[in-house]
């Protein structure tokens, strides 16, 4: 029993920062753009907000974890935004192919954070030094009285905030999306252009934003890693494919930030699945790790011999907008 509860606990913790990135992606690409510079963002987003938390506790005698905490917020959403807003620029503005801009923003997006991550352990007297325990302590924190609930309050409420802020925004993102205008408009965007620009729909604007959107919402993901579920520290290439994972996780969700809720908790149990499982080689252990996209491709052949439009990607997803071509 405690066991299944620890290995529970674990597939939450890895899934939270997988939510975060499947979330931003599902909002971009409800937009018909295909951000494949999520990995990258949410490196990005990450060891902004571990820069940000390090220079005001090392700035500060008496550091307050609640104002580092929003430093670390602040620094991360401003560093993630601005690269969904180079993203938008190269693709919408001046018309790059998404493809190769999404990999080039994934290469230096880690690139970004590991030499800053080495930077700054350099500043803190050595590789593998950064620490910022007191904004960490702040991000880590219980719900006060729920979490001392035995069983339950390990299981639902041991969780620092950022966790309850991951599923509160897929459900708000999936009401956005579904049940309001603004919503509806995006959707029309990402199925087709061409008719919604006829409508009146600002084409460019909605993308601009989803897009900046979903980068920031994805870059909490590596705010989450480094922070939560880290402690407040860093290790290059840390991040490990988490990033792939979220993008992969968009289609198992079926382009549902609410189904990506327990999508991305069943990606996290897939994810160290191999842990609990004795007598693995190490080989076998990578096949494990295989599992979360293995589920996907069956999710996408079944979706696809089914046929419902709204278990498909948006109509001109990955697609360049011309307007002088409608």
């Amino acid at each position: 029993m405690n066991l299944l509860m620890t290995f529970i606990q674990k597939a939450i913790g890895q899934g939270v920062a997988i939510l975060f990135g499947a979330t931003g992606e599902i909002v971009t690409e409800k937009s018909g753009n295909l951000n494949l510079g999520i990995p990258g963002i949410m490196y990005m987003g990450g060891i902004s907000g571990l820069m940000g938390a390090f220079f005001y506790e090392n700035g500060n005698e008496n550091p307050n974890g609640f104002i580092g905490l929003l430093i670390a917020l602040f620094a991360t959403l401003i560093a993630s935004a601005l690269g969904g807003l180079i993203y938008s620029f190269l693709t919408i503005t001046l018309r790059a192919n998404q493809n190769v801009v999404g990999l080039a923003l994934t290469t230096f997006g880690v690139g970004f954070g590991n030499f800053f991550g080495g930077s700054i352990s350099k500043l803190a007297g050595g590789v593998g030094q950064i620490s910022v325990q007191t904004t960490a302590a702040a991000f880590r924190a219980k719900i006060p009285g729920l979490s001392a609930i035995p069983v339950i309050g390990d299981l639902l409420f041991s969780y620092g905030f950022l966790t309850y802020l991951s599923v509160i925004l897929a459900v708000c993102m999936t009401y956005f999306l579904k049940k309001t205008r603004r919503g509806l408009n995006l959707r029309a965007v990402g199925e087709s252009p061409a008719t919604a620009d006829a409508a009146g729909i600002n084409v460019s604007k909605y993308k601009y934003i989803a897009t900046v959107t979903g980068a920031a919402i994805a870059g909490l993901g590596g705010l989450y890693f480094v922070m939560e579920y880290l402690g407040g520290t860093w290790s290059n290439n840390g991040f490990g494919d988490r990033g792939w994972l979220a993008i992969a996780l968009v289609i198992l969700a079926l382009w549902n930030p609410d189904h990506a809720i327990w999508g991305s908790f069943l990606f996290g149990g897939l994810y160290i699945l191999y842990i609990y499982l004795p007598g693995l080689t190490r080989a076998t252990q990578e096949l494990c790790k295989m599992l979360p996209y293995v589920v996907t491709i069956i999710v996408l052949v079944i979706t696809s011999k089914r046929n419902k439009q709204e278990n498909q990607p948006p109509a001109s997803l990955g697609e360049a907008y011309f307007r002088e071509d409608r």
